[in-house]
Protein backbone atom coordinates (compact mmCIF):
# COMPACT_ATOMS: atom_id res chain seq x y z
CA UNK A 1 0.00 0.00 0.00
CA UNK A 2 2.79 2.49 1.08
CA UNK A 3 4.63 1.22 -2.69
CA UNK A 4 1.22 2.59 -4.46
CA UNK A 5 1.53 5.60 -2.36
CA UNK A 6 4.29 6.47 -2.93
CA UNK A 7 4.55 6.13 -6.83
CA UNK A 8 1.36 8.56 -7.05
CA UNK A 9 2.36 11.15 -5.68
CA UNK A 10 5.54 10.83 -7.44
CA UNK A 11 3.29 11.43 -10.90
CA UNK A 12 1.31 14.17 -9.07
CA UNK A 13 4.53 15.98 -8.43
CA UNK A 14 5.78 15.09 -12.14
CA UNK A 15 2.68 16.50 -13.58
CA UNK A 16 3.23 19.72 -11.85
CA UNK A 17 7.45 20.21 -12.45
CA UNK A 18 7.31 18.82 -16.32
CA UNK A 19 5.73 22.18 -17.95
CA UNK A 20 8.45 24.15 -15.50
CA UNK A 21 11.67 22.37 -16.76
CA UNK A 22 10.10 22.54 -20.50
CA UNK A 23 11.28 25.68 -22.46
CA UNK A 24 8.05 28.11 -22.70
CA UNK A 25 7.38 29.98 -26.43
CA UNK A 26 9.41 32.93 -27.15
CA UNK A 27 8.43 36.06 -25.65
CA UNK A 28 8.43 37.78 -28.88
CA UNK A 29 6.53 35.43 -31.48
CA UNK A 30 2.71 34.69 -30.77
CA UNK A 31 1.56 31.59 -28.63
CA UNK A 32 2.31 28.24 -30.61
CA UNK A 33 4.39 29.95 -33.04
CA UNK A 34 8.28 28.83 -33.52
CA UNK A 35 10.57 32.07 -33.50
CA UNK A 36 11.60 33.20 -36.64
CA UNK A 37 14.76 32.19 -38.29
CA UNK A 38 18.33 34.02 -38.13
CA UNK A 39 18.09 36.86 -40.53
CA UNK A 40 20.43 36.69 -43.84
CA UNK A 41 23.28 39.78 -43.76
CA UNK A 42 23.76 41.81 -46.47
CA UNK A 43 27.38 40.76 -45.79
CA UNK A 44 26.63 37.37 -46.09
CA UNK A 45 26.38 38.06 -50.10
CA UNK A 46 29.00 36.26 -52.06
CA UNK A 47 29.44 36.24 -56.00
CA UNK A 48 33.29 35.73 -55.69
CA UNK A 49 34.03 38.86 -57.94
CA UNK A 50 34.87 42.27 -57.11
CA UNK A 51 33.86 45.98 -58.63
CA UNK A 52 35.55 48.80 -58.00
CA UNK A 53 32.53 51.14 -57.10
CA UNK A 54 33.15 55.22 -57.22
CA UNK A 55 31.17 55.97 -53.66
CA UNK A 56 30.59 59.53 -52.34
CA UNK A 57 34.37 60.35 -53.96
CA UNK A 58 35.72 57.55 -52.60
CA UNK A 59 36.47 53.98 -54.74
CA UNK A 60 35.57 50.87 -52.50
CA UNK A 61 36.36 46.92 -53.45
CA UNK A 62 32.89 45.52 -53.27
CA UNK A 63 30.91 42.08 -53.75
CA UNK A 64 29.00 42.09 -56.82
CA UNK A 65 26.02 40.87 -54.98
CA UNK A 66 27.00 43.25 -52.48
CA UNK A 67 26.69 46.23 -54.33
CA UNK A 68 23.35 44.98 -56.44
CA UNK A 69 21.90 45.27 -53.03
CA UNK A 70 22.51 48.96 -52.55
CA UNK A 71 21.48 49.35 -56.56
CA UNK A 72 17.90 47.36 -56.25
CA UNK A 73 17.27 49.40 -53.21
CA UNK A 74 18.34 52.89 -54.81
CA UNK A 75 16.42 51.97 -58.03
CA UNK A 76 13.33 50.07 -57.82
CA UNK A 77 10.49 50.48 -54.49
CA UNK A 78 10.70 47.42 -52.09
CA UNK A 79 7.01 46.70 -51.88
CA UNK A 80 7.75 45.86 -55.38
CA UNK A 81 6.97 41.94 -56.25
CA UNK A 82 9.60 40.08 -55.52
CA UNK A 83 9.46 38.73 -58.86
CA UNK A 84 10.26 42.39 -60.72
CA UNK A 85 13.18 42.95 -57.74
CA UNK A 86 14.71 39.66 -59.26
CA UNK A 87 14.26 41.36 -62.42
CA UNK A 88 15.92 44.68 -61.46
CA UNK A 89 18.76 42.45 -59.44
CA UNK A 90 19.90 40.85 -62.79
CA UNK A 91 19.49 44.08 -65.15
CA UNK A 92 21.44 45.78 -62.62
CA UNK A 93 24.04 42.74 -62.38
CA UNK A 94 24.31 42.50 -65.94
CA UNK A 95 24.75 46.61 -66.53
CA UNK A 96 27.71 46.77 -63.91
CA UNK A 97 29.64 43.19 -65.46
CA UNK A 98 29.29 45.18 -69.02
CA UNK A 99 30.18 48.35 -67.47
CA UNK A 100 33.47 46.62 -65.64
CA UNK A 101 34.71 45.69 -69.13
CA UNK A 102 36.02 49.31 -70.22
CA UNK A 103 37.59 51.70 -68.89
CA UNK A 104 34.91 55.52 -67.80
CA UNK A 105 36.63 58.41 -68.70
CA UNK A 106 34.73 59.76 -66.02
CA UNK A 107 35.90 57.16 -63.37
CA UNK A 108 39.13 55.73 -64.60
CA UNK A 109 39.66 54.15 -61.27
CA UNK A 110 36.72 52.64 -60.47
CA UNK A 111 34.23 49.76 -63.01
CA UNK A 112 30.84 51.70 -61.55
CA UNK A 113 29.81 54.54 -59.83
CA UNK A 114 26.76 55.43 -57.49
CA UNK A 115 25.38 58.31 -59.19
CA UNK A 116 22.70 57.55 -61.57
CA UNK A 117 23.14 59.95 -64.68
CA UNK A 118 26.37 58.11 -64.84
CA UNK A 119 26.12 54.72 -63.93
CA UNK A 120 23.28 53.11 -61.40
CA UNK A 121 22.28 54.79 -58.78
CA UNK A 122 23.06 53.21 -54.95
CA UNK A 123 21.91 53.46 -51.76
CA UNK A 124 24.05 52.22 -48.57
CA UNK A 125 22.02 49.97 -46.17
CA UNK A 126 22.16 52.00 -43.44
CA UNK A 127 20.35 54.99 -45.37
CA UNK A 128 18.17 53.01 -46.75
CA UNK A 129 16.95 51.46 -43.14
CA UNK A 130 16.12 55.28 -42.05
CA UNK A 131 14.26 55.31 -45.18
CA UNK A 132 12.25 52.61 -44.50
CA UNK A 133 11.46 53.15 -40.79
CA UNK A 134 9.37 50.07 -39.27
CA UNK A 135 9.69 48.15 -42.65
CA UNK A 136 13.94 48.17 -42.71
CA UNK A 137 14.44 44.79 -42.13
CA UNK A 138 11.46 43.56 -43.97
CA UNK A 139 12.47 45.26 -47.14
CA UNK A 140 16.40 44.33 -46.45
CA UNK A 141 15.43 40.64 -46.34
CA UNK A 142 13.29 41.07 -49.57
CA UNK A 143 15.85 42.78 -51.26
CA UNK A 144 18.59 40.11 -50.20
CA UNK A 145 16.47 37.46 -51.52
CA UNK A 146 16.08 39.08 -55.13
CA UNK A 147 19.72 39.30 -55.32
CA UNK A 148 21.17 35.71 -53.64
CA UNK A 149 18.11 33.77 -55.25
CA UNK A 150 19.51 35.47 -59.03
CA UNK A 151 22.88 34.02 -57.81
CA UNK A 152 25.64 35.66 -60.85
CA UNK A 153 22.55 35.31 -63.63
CA UNK A 154 22.90 37.89 -66.20
CA UNK A 155 21.14 38.45 -69.34
CA UNK A 156 23.05 37.48 -72.78
CA UNK A 157 22.60 38.51 -76.40
CA UNK A 158 24.45 36.35 -79.04
CA UNK A 159 26.62 35.34 -76.17
CA UNK A 160 27.45 38.77 -74.64
CA UNK A 161 26.12 40.87 -72.02
CA UNK A 162 23.61 43.34 -72.83
CA UNK A 163 23.50 46.95 -72.30
CA UNK A 164 20.28 46.36 -69.60
CA UNK A 165 18.91 49.86 -69.89
CA UNK A 166 15.49 50.39 -68.30
CA UNK A 167 13.29 53.02 -66.72
CA UNK A 168 10.72 53.99 -64.36
CA UNK A 169 7.15 53.68 -66.48
CA UNK A 170 6.28 53.92 -70.61
CA UNK A 171 3.17 55.05 -72.00
CA UNK A 172 1.95 51.77 -73.00
CA UNK A 173 5.07 51.07 -74.98
CA UNK A 174 8.57 50.69 -74.50
CA UNK A 175 10.83 52.72 -77.44
CA UNK A 176 12.99 51.41 -80.02
CA UNK A 177 16.53 52.52 -78.91
CA UNK A 178 17.16 54.27 -82.37
CA UNK A 179 14.40 56.37 -81.53
CA UNK A 180 16.60 57.67 -78.48
CA UNK A 181 20.17 57.44 -78.89
CA UNK A 182 19.84 57.11 -82.69
CA UNK A 183 21.59 53.71 -82.74
CA UNK A 184 19.90 50.35 -83.48
CA UNK A 185 20.34 47.91 -80.79
CA UNK A 186 18.56 44.26 -81.64
CA UNK A 187 17.75 43.62 -78.35
CA UNK A 188 16.03 47.05 -77.46
CA UNK A 189 13.04 47.16 -79.61
CA UNK A 190 9.73 48.43 -78.31
CA UNK A 191 6.98 46.32 -76.26
CA UNK A 192 3.80 46.57 -75.05
CA UNK A 193 4.56 47.00 -71.73
CA UNK A 194 1.43 47.17 -68.88
CA UNK A 195 1.79 49.52 -66.48
CA UNK A 196 -0.50 48.99 -64.30
CA UNK A 197 -3.47 51.45 -62.60
CA UNK A 198 -0.53 52.29 -59.37
CA UNK A 199 2.13 54.33 -61.31
CA UNK A 200 2.68 57.61 -59.23
CA UNK A 201 2.67 60.82 -61.38
CA UNK A 202 1.97 58.41 -64.47
CA UNK A 203 0.15 62.02 -65.75
CA UNK A 204 1.79 65.05 -65.42
CA UNK A 205 1.70 68.53 -66.71
CA UNK A 206 4.78 71.18 -67.16
CA UNK A 207 3.83 74.57 -67.54
CA UNK A 208 5.92 77.63 -69.09
CA UNK A 209 5.91 80.69 -70.19
CA UNK A 210 5.83 81.95 -73.98
CA UNK A 211 8.54 83.92 -72.91
CA UNK A 212 10.57 81.82 -71.25
CA UNK A 213 9.49 78.84 -73.49
CA UNK A 214 10.71 81.18 -76.77
CA UNK A 215 14.31 82.21 -74.27
CA UNK A 216 15.25 78.75 -73.91
CA UNK A 217 14.18 77.10 -77.25
CA UNK A 218 16.30 80.52 -78.94
CA UNK A 219 19.21 79.71 -76.91
CA UNK A 220 19.30 76.26 -78.41
CA UNK A 221 18.41 76.51 -81.81
CA UNK A 222 19.16 80.41 -83.12
CA UNK A 223 17.52 79.86 -86.73
CA UNK A 224 14.01 79.28 -85.28
CA UNK A 225 11.29 81.66 -85.94
CA UNK A 226 9.13 82.05 -82.84
CA UNK A 227 6.60 84.79 -83.54
CA UNK A 228 2.89 85.68 -83.28
CA UNK A 229 1.37 83.83 -80.86
CA UNK A 230 2.10 80.46 -79.54
CA UNK A 231 0.11 78.21 -81.26
CA UNK A 232 1.31 78.30 -84.25
CA UNK A 233 4.86 77.86 -82.93
CA UNK A 234 4.51 74.22 -83.64
CA UNK A 235 4.06 71.42 -86.71
CA UNK A 236 2.58 67.99 -86.24
CA UNK A 237 4.22 65.68 -83.87
CA UNK A 238 5.25 62.81 -85.65
CA UNK A 239 4.69 59.50 -82.87
CA UNK A 240 5.97 55.84 -81.88
CA UNK A 241 3.64 53.43 -81.79
CA UNK A 242 3.22 54.06 -78.12
CA UNK A 243 2.60 57.74 -78.64
CA UNK A 244 5.74 59.14 -77.62
CA UNK A 245 7.12 62.14 -79.79
CA UNK A 246 9.82 61.53 -82.45
CA UNK A 247 10.24 64.66 -84.16
CA UNK A 248 8.14 67.84 -84.26
CA UNK A 249 8.74 71.30 -86.16
CA UNK A 250 9.25 73.92 -83.56
CA UNK A 251 9.29 77.23 -84.92
CA UNK A 252 9.90 75.69 -88.42
CA UNK A 253 12.93 73.72 -86.86
CA UNK A 254 12.89 69.49 -86.40
CA UNK A 255 13.55 68.47 -82.96
CA UNK A 256 13.84 65.41 -81.57
CA UNK A 257 11.11 64.63 -78.62
CA UNK A 258 14.09 63.87 -76.57
CA UNK A 259 15.54 67.17 -76.94
CA UNK A 260 12.47 69.11 -75.72
CA UNK A 261 12.28 66.20 -72.90
CA UNK A 262 15.88 67.80 -71.79
CA UNK A 263 15.16 71.42 -72.69
CA UNK A 264 12.55 71.57 -70.54
CA UNK A 265 12.42 69.21 -67.87
CA UNK A 266 9.78 66.56 -68.95
CA UNK A 267 9.35 63.36 -67.28
CA UNK A 268 9.27 61.38 -70.91
CA UNK A 269 8.90 61.96 -73.96
CA UNK A 270 5.28 61.19 -74.70
CA UNK A 271 4.16 64.20 -74.25
CA UNK A 272 0.83 66.52 -76.28
CA UNK A 273 1.12 70.70 -76.38
CA UNK A 274 -1.47 72.90 -75.20
CA UNK A 275 -1.05 76.96 -75.88
CA UNK A 276 -2.37 79.94 -74.69
CA UNK A 277 -0.93 83.19 -75.81
CA UNK A 278 0.82 83.43 -72.80
CA UNK A 279 1.93 79.71 -71.99
CA UNK A 280 3.08 76.61 -73.12
CA UNK A 281 1.27 73.54 -71.57
CA UNK A 282 2.94 69.86 -71.57
CA UNK A 283 0.74 66.94 -70.50
CA UNK A 284 3.14 63.89 -70.27
CA UNK A 285 2.76 60.25 -69.72
CA UNK A 286 5.18 58.15 -67.74
CA UNK A 287 8.49 58.61 -66.54
CA UNK A 288 12.53 58.01 -68.19
CA UNK A 289 13.58 57.23 -71.35
CA UNK A 290 11.50 54.74 -72.31
CA UNK A 291 14.31 51.85 -73.39
CA UNK A 292 14.58 48.79 -72.67
CA UNK A 293 12.58 47.32 -68.89
CA UNK A 294 9.63 49.38 -67.36
CA UNK A 295 10.22 48.88 -63.97
CA UNK A 296 5.81 49.59 -63.55
CA UNK A 297 5.63 47.54 -66.44
CA UNK A 298 7.74 44.69 -64.44
CA UNK A 299 5.62 44.78 -61.32
CA UNK A 300 2.57 44.19 -63.42
CA UNK A 301 3.76 41.43 -64.76
CA UNK A 302 4.55 39.98 -61.93
CA UNK A 303 1.70 40.26 -60.26
CA UNK A 304 0.18 38.69 -63.12
CA UNK A 305 2.41 35.80 -62.58
CA UNK A 306 5.25 36.57 -65.15
CA UNK A 307 8.98 35.31 -63.51
CA UNK A 308 11.56 37.37 -63.53
CA UNK A 309 13.40 35.58 -66.55
CA UNK A 310 9.86 35.80 -68.32
CA UNK A 311 9.82 39.84 -67.65
CA UNK A 312 13.25 39.84 -68.76
CA UNK A 313 12.73 38.20 -72.13
CA UNK A 314 9.97 40.51 -72.90
CA UNK A 315 11.48 43.81 -72.40
CA UNK A 316 14.96 42.79 -74.21
CA UNK A 317 14.11 40.90 -77.35
CA UNK A 318 15.81 37.92 -78.43
CA UNK A 319 17.63 37.40 -75.25
CA UNK A 320 18.65 34.51 -72.73
CA UNK A 321 19.22 35.03 -69.32
CA UNK A 322 21.68 32.81 -67.39
CA UNK A 323 24.50 32.40 -65.03
CA UNK A 324 27.61 34.66 -66.43
CA UNK A 325 30.13 32.59 -68.31
CA UNK A 326 33.37 32.58 -66.70
CA UNK A 327 35.15 34.46 -69.87
CA UNK A 328 32.95 37.32 -68.98
CA UNK A 329 32.57 37.37 -65.03
CA UNK A 330 36.60 37.51 -64.93
CA UNK A 331 37.24 39.75 -67.71
CA UNK A 332 39.11 43.39 -67.01
CA UNK A 333 38.79 46.65 -68.47
CA UNK A 334 41.97 46.76 -70.62
CA UNK A 335 45.09 48.91 -69.57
Amino acid sequence: MRKILVTAVTLVLLLFLIPLLLPGPDKASPQGTPPPSSAQKIEDLSSGRTLRVLLDGTVREMDVNQYLWGVVAAEMPASFELEALKAQAVAARTYAMQRAQWTNQSHPDADICGDHRCCQAYISPEKAAQNWGSKAEENTQKILRAVQETGTEVILYDSKLISAVFHSSSASQTLDAVQVWGNSVPYLVGVKSPEGDDVPNYHTEAKISAQDFKKTFLTAHAEAVLEGAPSGWFGEAERSAGGSVSRILVGGVPVKGTELRTLFSLRSTAFSIETTDSEITFRVTGFGHGVGMSQYGANTMAKEGKSYRDILCWYYTGVTVAPCPAELWNKKPPN
